[in-house]
């Protein structure tokens, strides 16, 4: 008897939506304001381009969430997956044991991250890696008989991830006010944001005062008692604060200054898109430990982990006997493979050096021509990066009130026009796919213009400015 094939017809937009709302508790979001209007369901996908249920075809300025810098519908990264599926779907890295993928992408990994790096401990999430950070840290610590050194320094704004330990890390007010964060023996000092804390200044001399805050702080607790300081080469989901030249090197000296551990969260700097391998070698600091995910696999599957500096890892292998952390996915077959592939064709299409010769500069060039539209009060790019700063006065650099939340109506004509490109507060920000082509750039820049103007013309409407 042959078997009959059920096939359901394929749901409405309002039929998905409808079992959105009924069942799906979406992660930084208002529950209830979203199931009043329904969610976008997006549906299919293809180099830069997304589809949504409607049929209506979006250019993705954001990579998915920084995640897919190989683009959509790779078939290598999709056979990679299916292969190792085939031969060994899943085995963990507990019990002493290892699989070839996890092995080829640690000794991978060691080849493309900057010299220092020798050793991974892989997570599943960038939230795991800062997660898996502070106990490592800690750890080190304890080992060289130091175990007051707890405090980790952090910045406000900054973004580690949703853990525990994750949002603890980053600064950012609305989570901590959530859980009873942070945790203890984390602190925060100000980020290096240029436009809003130091336009009396020259970039140079802000971005050294704001290092110096760094400075101020250990002093103000003691060297003694200060582990580690924490930082993302540039702020993602702050607002793509690319910070002046001088900060990171003298980060760097600080930190050599007070013996203290720098951590560079490399979660969206990473696999080239600062037009570097890694946002630390763009921006001038050697860590002793890297926090990575997202690019690893260019987001096809979860993957995620933490690449250990010598210093770190030879006291933690001699002297530290057994590391009691871990998770069920550390190493997972499938992803590591996932990885490989996807690593293996950065290097082959040579996406770094694309991002850093060709699209880079030319993005910098279409975005500095924003610098000229009434709206925009400050414009900032660094590989495929970017950000544009809406103000009220261009003159003054006056800002909106926030209230008003001028950057979500800016994001509602990008996305009735096209164009996923996400408001952090009243700043814009954009990072597409690696492989972008100029062409595909310019269609960008026209867009992201049409809703400039649509929300120049709105907010004048509404008598704001």
């Amino acid at each position: 008897m042959n078997a009959v094939l059920n096939t359901p017809h394929p749901r409405t937009t309002a039929e998905w939506q409808a079992a959105d709302s009924a069942h799906y508790l979406h992660p930084f979001t208002d529950f209830k304001g979203l199931a009043s209007k329904g969610s976008r369901v997006i549906t299919r996908a293809d180099n830069i381009y997304l589809w949504d249920s409607e049929g209506k075809k979006i250019l993705d300025a954001m990579s998915g969430l920084w995640c897919v810098n190989v683009g959509y519908g790779r078939q290598e990264l999709i056979d990679a997956a299916t292969r190792q599926l085939k031969e060994l779907p899943f085995y963990n890295s507990f019990f002493q044991t290892a699989t070839p993928p996890a092995i080829e992408l640690a000794e991978l990994l060691a080849e493309v991250t900057p010299p220092q790096f020798q050793h991974v401990f892989y997570s599943g999430s960038g939230s795991e890696g800062n997660d898996t950070v502070v106990r490592m840290v800690r750890r080190y610590w304890d080992v060289l008989g130091q175990p007051q050194r707890k405090v980790i320094i952090s910045r406000k704004n900054a973004y580690h991830g949703s853990t525990m330990a994750g949002a603890s890390l980053g600064g950012m007010s609305g989570m901590h006010e959530q859980g009873g964060l942070p945790i203890p023996d984390i602190v925060h000092i100000e980020q290096p944001f240029w436009f809003e804390l130091g336009r009396d200044l020259s970039r140079d001399a802000f971005g050294l005062k704001a290092a110096g805050w760094l400075e101020a702080k250990i002093l103000e607790l003691g060297a003694e008692r200060v582990a580690a300081f924490i930082g993302e080469p540039i702020q993602g989901a702050g607002g793509v604060i690319v910070p002046p030249d001088t900060y990171w090197p003298e980060i760097q000296r600080i930190c050599d200054k007070y013996g203290i551990l720098l951590v560079s969260d490399e979660v969206i700097t990473g696999f080239g898109r600062t037009g570097q391998w890694f946002g630390c070698e763009r921006l001038g600091s050697k860590p002793d430990l890297m926090t990575f995910a997202k690019g690893v696999t260019s987001g096809y599957i979860p993957l995620g982990g933490v690449m250990v500096g010598e210093r770190i890892a030879r006291v933690l292998i001699d002297q530290g006997g057994e590391f009691n952390h871990g998770y069920t996915y550390s190493g997972h077959p499938v992803a590591c493979a996932v990885a490989i592939a996807n690593i293996r064709l950065i290097q082959r299409e040579g996406l770094v050096e694309r991002v850093r010769e060709d699209v880079g500069p030319y993005l910098a060039q279409r975005f500095a021509e924003f610098a000229e539209h009434p709206l925009v009060g400050e414009v900032q790019t660094c590989g495929l990066m970017g950000a544009l700063q809406l103000v009220k006065d261009k003159a003054s650099g006056a800002t909106f009130d926030g209230a008003l939340e001028v950057g979500m109506v800016c994001r509602g004509h990008c996305f009735g026009n096209g164009l996923i490109m996400r408001a952090v507060g009243d700043r814009m920000i954009i990072a597409p796919p690696l492989v972008i082509t100029r062409a595909q750039i310019d269609e960008m820049a026209g867009l992201i213009r049409r809703c400039l103007d649509l929300t120049l013309a709105d907010v004048k409407a509404r008598g704001w400015m």
